[in-house]
């Protein structure tokens, strides 16, 4: 038990470690590419601060874990939204534009679905795994297609996005190499961490008797979230709200698709019937309600200081029922 803790707590230290450096690698090569701030905070931080589950879940599924996969993607999806996105708004009220209210939240939302119809069944075949994947290639390509500026927007808007890019710029702090470094090291770095995470994890489970599920809800779920909460704070302080919403929406679908996806393609996974009854519940009334605490009549989106609140309080209420109920 006690080699299998400090198993879980290296793991989750080197993961929340080599995940910031692979962010910040990953981030800086976008910001040498030209890639707009768009791009950069759905599809490089928000994919990339999701690399910890992806690893360990790919880790886990081959192992002969599968549900961890599973509970690993539902949970960071559920933290994302009430630990991450609330901690955020209590700092400072997040904005949503309305592009993002049009698009990319329906799209979320749509995806989750997507995800629970999948699990109806009692298991995710490999042919569920296909379609999840599938869906991931083309929300990928419909992502990038819209984050292109289209012709007659306004000029002004337009300069403002080139002042956050050359401000953005600034801020890299490394050159184009040091940024391919940090990138390919911080992956490198990533999966062996995550295979020493997986370990300790499934060690502590069994000792405790607790299911697959609920430690790739909690333990796992809270560890690999860690450089999201790391991104979105750190953007918060400086005032980058779109940058963290885009954090969460990105990393949210990728969880959905790309985590659960691999992971079934790795070793199909039977579904726990809690995790249909209680957690895919639980994962799309909080999708459903950042989308319409966000919603604003013919205005920007915003989420509040008191909703941020209300989605930290549920977030925390889940997760203090799931530890309760787990023996």
């Amino acid at each position: 038990m006690t080699a299998a803790i400090l198993a879980t707590l290296l793991g989750l230290a080197a993961l929340a470690w080599s995940a910031d450096r692979f962010v910040a690698g990953a981030s800086a090569v976008a910001i040498h590419l030209g890639m707009a701030p768009l791009l950069v905070g759905m599809l490089v931080v928000g994919f990339g601060t999701s690399a910890p589950e992806l690893a360990v879940s790919a880790f886990a599924a081959a192992g002969g874990n599968p549900e961890i996969a599973l509970g690993n993607a539902m949970g960071s999806n559920i933290a994302n939204i009430g630990l991450i996105l609330g901690t955020t708004a209590l700092i400072i009220p997040v904005i949503v534009h309305r592009g993002v209210l049009s698009r990319e939240l329906p799209m979320l939302l749509g995806v989750s679905l997507v995800l629970g119809l999948t699990m109806l069944d009692g298991s995710i075949s490999r042919l569920d795994a296909v379609v999840l994947l599938l869906v991931l290639g083309a929300q990928l390509a419909w992502s990038i297609g819209a984050a292109r500026r289209r012709p007659g927007e306004p000029e002004e808007e337009l300069a403002i996005e080139v002042e956050e890019r050359e401000a953005r710029e600034e801020r890299a702090g490394m050159t184009r190499r040091a940024a391919w470094g940090w990138t390919i090291g911080g992956i490198v770095l990533l999966l062996a961490a995550s295979r020493v995470l997986v370990w300790g994890a499934v060690g502590i489970a069994e000792r405790l008797g607790w299911s697959d599920l609920v430690i790739g809800l909690t333990i796992v779920a809270i560890g690999t979230s860690a450089p999201e909460l790391a991104a979105a704070v750190a953007a918060a302080r400086r005032r980058e709200t779109e940058l963290v919403l885009g954090n969460v929406i990105g990393s949210n679908i990728f969880n959905t698709l790309a985590v659960v996806g691999l992971a079934a393609l790795i070793a199909p996974m039977a579904v726990d019937q809690e995790a249909v009854t209680r957690d895919l519940p639980v994962m799309l009334a909080m999708t459903g309600a950042l989308l319409l605490m966000a919603y604003r009549p013919g205005d920007h989106g915003r989420i509040s200081r008191l909703e941020g609140g209300v989605l930290l309080t549920a977030w925390i209420a889940y997760t203090g029922m799931l530890v309760l109920t787990a023996g």
